[in-house]
């Protein structure tokens, strides 16, 4: 089950492109001390006559972002790009050929490679941008490698569900390129597992991360072959090795262990919990693509403690922490949903159970307890089949639930490095495990990227 077609990108041509070009030309000459300033906006502004301004892409359903509509188009599911909102226009003569001068600052000179250096969006240091030649053309070769809408192949074929090496996980979230420390190119620094709080890993939690080309029957992956599993319990399916036979796994035993600052992140009304246990975590260093205004990947949870654990203090929680903290982020943490509530039973989107075995919903809650949802239940108990949350791994102990697919998008600053971890956690107790599926990893270029949580477009 792949992602939905890639949508093309608006591009700044037209009239609205000239005056742009034409103040940063005024600018560049004035700075560089240049003359000829006729012949360096005719060489910049050629072929501009009579086009115009794309519109752009649509959105998620704004009803559930936290800050406004996530803006952009997706990708078919070949590779981690989304680019709905810069775009190449190729122009030639002096300056733009000059083999020196990086006219166009985006880092790159016409000697290390950019083809159009009258085009920030356009260098070595770029994503290629998938468009539908039939709709939306643009006939850029946004990363300069002398392709045009070349397919962004997936990495994670061949991996075993029980792979150790953390950039093999980043692999089977669509996160392929590998950059070089110090350089200009874009994609994964650093990959390493480790606790919530960053610390490095122990032995102990290697049950705990998993790489599987599917969550029972009717889960399948986003994009590629493999997705991630991250678990409180063990991220193994009922019949791998190392599975779990019981909805308690306690793979790290029973002493708290150190939260993040900040964490866990309560829901407002409701008790809180302050001690976490069996946490893990993948902790990456990424570069952005010199395009890039943001990223956004898809995740699914699931948890023992839906329904009658609901609001409480043993709620397992969740995050994607992103340093440098973006914009509308809480205390990093880039997925919630509408009402700021972390990733958790208490999810909006808790739609994934049986309404029949959860008629217990917040049972043991004792303040704030919310009303039962309406609609409950309502995707149904099908992706729950073959994962162990049915039958809590064939002890047929515990009723459970989970979300349908989420997408999470975040803004980032094109060309910048940070830092991303993905890490979960028992909360209060180690009993009632959770788990979380990431895949679909994908760059951003959409003006105003802001961060937002909602279900992803229809297939």
């Amino acid at each position: 089950m792949g992602l939905p077609p890639r949508v093309g990108r608006p591009h700044l041509h037209g009239t609205t492109h000239r005056v742009w070009q034409e103040a940063f030309v005024r600018t560049r000459l004035f700075t560089l001390g240049l003359l000829g300033a006729a012949a360096l906006y005719a060489a910049c502004s050629a072929g501009d006559a009579g086009s115009t301004i794309g519109e752009e892409g649509g959105g998620g359903d704004g009803s559930t972002t936290t800050t406004g509509n996530t803006g952009g188009s997706t990708s078919t599911g070949e590779g981690g790009i989304d680019f709905s909102g810069s775009g190449g226009h190729q122009g030639g003569g002096f300056p733009c050929d000059d083999t020196v001068t990086d006219f166009d600052q985006d880092g790159f000179s016409t000697a290390e490679g950019d083809c159009n250096d009258c085009d920030p969006n356009v260098n070595p240091g770029a994503v290629e941008v998938q468009t539908d030649p039939m709709t939306n053309p643009d006939m850029i070769d946004e990363d300069c490698d002398g392709e045009i809408d070349e397919v962004i192949p997936t990495c994670d074929a061949g991996i075993f569900f029980d792979e150790i090496d953390a950039m093999k996980a980043a692999q089977t979230i669509e996160l392929c390129d590998v950059a070089t420390p110090g350089g200009k190119d874009y994609g994964v620094l650093q990959a390493f597992w480790g606790h919530a709080n960053g610390a490095q890993a122990v032995p102990a939690q290697q049950p705990q991360f998993g790489m599987q080309a599917d969550f029972g029957p009717n889960v399948q992956t986003q994009a590629g072959d493999r997705m991630l599993v991250l678990s409180s319990g063990h991220a193994r399916l009922p019949t791998q090795a190392n599975a779990a036979t019981n909805n308690s796994a306690n793979p790290q035993g029973f002493t708290p262990l150190v939260p993040p600052a900040g964490f866990p992140q309560n829901v407002p009304g409701c008790d809180g919990g302050t001690d976490i246990y069996d946490d893990i975590a993948l902790n990456l260093r990424l570069r952005a693509p010199t395009n890039a205004t943001g990223f956004k990947y898809r995740f699914k949870f699931y948890s023992f403690e839906f329904a009658e654990y609901v609001c409480t203090n043993f709620n397992d929680q969740y995050i994607a922490l992103v340093n440098p903290p973006p914009m509308g982020s809480l205390n990093g943490n880039i997925s919630f949903d509408s009402n700021n509530n972390p990733v958790s039973v208490n999810l909006a989107f808790f739609d994934v159970c049986d309404p029949v075995a959860n008629n217990d919903f917040a049972a043991y809650c004792l303040t704030g307890c919310p009303a039962q949802p309406n609609p409950y239940c309502p995707l149904g108990p099908a992706e729950l089949a073959g994962n162990g949350f049915d039958d809590a791994f064939g002890s047929n102990f515990e009723d459970a639930g989970g979300t349908s697919w989420l997408e999470t998008t975040a803004p980032i600053d094109g060309g910048s490095e940070f830092d991303i971890r993905f890490a979960i956690w028992d909360t209060g107790d180690s009993a009632y495990d959770s788990s979380v599926l990431i895949d679909g990893f994908q760059w951003v270029a959409t003006p105003g990227t802001q961060i937002g949580t909602v279900p992803p477009p229809p297939q």
